[in-house]
């Protein structure tokens, strides 16, 4: 895989002169335009703007000010993320055209430390799926191997990375739509704990499960991101009340005396290169000084089902928004009820439609307590079973994803083969814990393997300890 350099070196280079945030970004830029053709990872490629932010960042360092912590780093954003007087599609044709009035609060976040948002990323339409063949634009590609999806839903965020296209990106992870990719292209992906980062301006999906994070080539690069977006936000009323953790700060702690959770009845559906590299992952920590232990999470085995009955739920809700009057597309119709049917029917896509149709069933009359309300109480099974896990280790290992990335259209005419590429991600956001996913080796053919971090709320630091000593030992 090609080493591109990162967040800290391009941040450290540009604040001390040694390279200019325009040099920076014509090398990107460069990068784009080579092989943008083939991975398509952008829905839009900001160059304008771009070059613009870029030329301010230099000006701030010529006149001796702090040009931000992020200074002249090239940052792509998910097409889910409100970008102010730019284009955000959601990759769905009903948003098309449409400019948001504002920025998201993670977008003001990083521009404010002088980011450079070189793009808006392809997704899976509204990031309903995981191999990002959903989009309303056309798949994406892994840069990797482009007979391969880069995983999804925010496989653009993953390939803009992965492609040396930008030197960090921002995803968005309801079921695993950062860790999955991440591992699928040989990245670290982070999703915080719920309400560590604000949903402002992220356009949602399913609102209880939604949260904002980095892709990074790095771990430290990951926690330098994630410190920079997290905090509170008055504007998000989900959002925690307290600042952003110190994550750079805990990275070479190392793991002597950390309990690793070995997930003793771990949901089947893992390849066994897949397995393999989580048990040199353990063997890795355990040489670390960490000592590892099983645990039991047996409602696992039913996160799958309650999150597809949950996220469609709270899906079928949010996007009732989109009805051709207030914003986006809009289809001429004889009556107003036509002009709604007509106007969805032509901007929603497959899989956005059929999970409208299995949220809206899920919370109909006579169907509500079968199906939504059970599902919430194996929410909170899950969440205890968790919360005793936890009660005797520090963090827990599993697979990120049960394979490597696989081939285009493999699992397209199957709904449920896709659905199971996020068995091991999903638990951690019905549970509302964080989780990375840090690339740990080769598996099948020649393509990366992610293990998965998990730790409880708020456990971020502890978190990014143990990713490290994995990065450290690969």
């Amino acid at each position: 895989m090609a080493e591109f350099p990162g967040v800290s070196s391009i941040a450290a280079d540009v604040a001390a002169g040694r390279t200019t945030a325009r040099d920076v970004l014509d090398a990107h830029l460069a990068r784009i335009d080579a092989r943008e053709g083939e991975v398509h990872a952008f829905n839009l490629v900001m160059r304008e703007r771009a070059m613009a932010v870029a030329t301010e960042v230099d000006a701030r360092v010529k006149r001796g000010e702090n040009p931000g912590r992020l200074a002249g780093v090239p940052i792509a954003l998910k097409d889910n993320m409100c970008t102010r007087g730019v284009e955000t599609t959601c990759s769905s044709r009903i948003l098309e055209g449409w400019k948001p009035p504002y920025d998201a609060t993670t977008v003001q976040k990083l521009a404010a430390e002088g980011a450079v948002f070189v793009g808006k990323t392809n997704l899976d339409e509204f990031a309903m799926g995981s191999s990002t063949e959903n989009s309303a634009f056309g798949p994406t590609r892994n840069p990797l191997d482009t007979s391969r999806v880069p995983g999804g839903s925010s496989g653009g965020s993953a390939a803009a990375v992965a492609a040396g296209f930008a030197a960090g990106s921002l995803g968005s992870d309801t079921g695993g739509s950062i860790r999955q990719p991440a591992a699928l292209c040989g990245l670290v992906g982070v999703k915080p704990t719920y309400g560590l980062v604000s949903r402002y301006g992220l356009v949602a999906f399913a609102s209880s499960l939604d949260q904002i994070g980095p892709f990074t080539h790095t771990v430290e690069d990951a926690a330098i991101l994630t410190e920079v977006i997290a905090g509170h936000d008055p504007l998000d009323s989900t959002s925690i009340p307290q600042p952003a953790p110190d994550l750079v700060g805990a990275l070479g702690a190392g793991v002597k005396g950390l309990r690793i959770g070995r997930v003793a009845d771990l949901p089947e559906g893992a390849d066994p290169d897949v397995l393999a590299r989580l048990d040199a992952a353990l063997e890795a920590l355990a040489r670390a000084g960490a000592t590892i232990i099983d645990v039991t999470l047996p409602s696992l085995s039913f996160a799958l089902t309650a999150y597809y009955l949950i996220a469609p739920a709270e899906a079928s809700s949010n996007l009732a928004r989109y009805d051709g009057v207030r914003y986006g597309r809009r289809v001429a119709a004889g009556d107003i009820n036509t002009m709604y049917a007509d106007t969805r029917e032509a901007g929603f896509g497959d899989e956005v439609k059929r999970r409208i149709m299995l949220g809206t069933y899920a919370l109909s009359a006579g169907y509500y307590d079968a199906y939504y309300g059970k599902a919430l109480k194996v929410r909170r099974l899950i969440a205890d079973d968790f919360a005793r896990a936890y009660a005797t280790a520090d963090v827990i290992l599993t697979p990120t994803s049960p394979s490597v990335a696989f081939r285009f259209g493999s699992k397209t005419d199957d709904p449920l083969a896709m659905y199971l590429c996020d068995i091991f991600t999903i638990p951690t956001n019905l549970a509302g814990h964080p989780a990375m996913s840090v690339p740990f080796g080769i598996g099948q053919d020649n393509m990366p393997v992610g293990v998965q971090v998990l730790a409880p709320t708020l456990g971020e630091a502890t978190m990014f300890r143990v990713a490290a000593e994995l990065e450290r030992a690969v």
